[in-house]
């Protein structure tokens, strides 16, 4: 599976009302460590595709959605389970971080 890009529109159905765990990435096209991270999380949505979602928010598409969350740095990972925040991380980390967030919330 590969990440998908979610929007204002999509972001309730893709993330709230998921029945995974979803790694919620927002980020930017011209924000270098956001480049850096994006083949991480597609490797983690190949690898993990059955338990995780990896979403991604372009925060200059969708910077309503950037401010709901609070989001004043990128890349910043939101972890959410059932529509609920459970764990956030501002920067970029390592896939074994990543991972071992997301099993922490399944």
């Amino acid at each position: 599976m590969k990440p998908i890009h979610v929007t204002d529109a999509t972001f309730e159905n893709e993330v709230s009302q998921s029945d995974k765990p979803v790694l919620v990435d927002f980020w930017a096209s011209w924000c270098g460590p956001c480049r850096a991270l994006s083949p991480v999380l597609d490797e983690i949505a190949a690898e993990g595709g059955e338990r995780f979602k990896i979403a991604k928010v372009d925060v200059d598409q969708s910077p309503s959605l950037a401010a709901s969350f609070g989001v004043r740095s990128i890349p910043t990972l939101l972890f959410v389970k059932g529509g609920k925040l459970r764990d956030q991380q501002i920067g970029a980390i390592s896939k074994s971080e990543i991972v071992k967030r997301l099993e922490a919330i399944a």
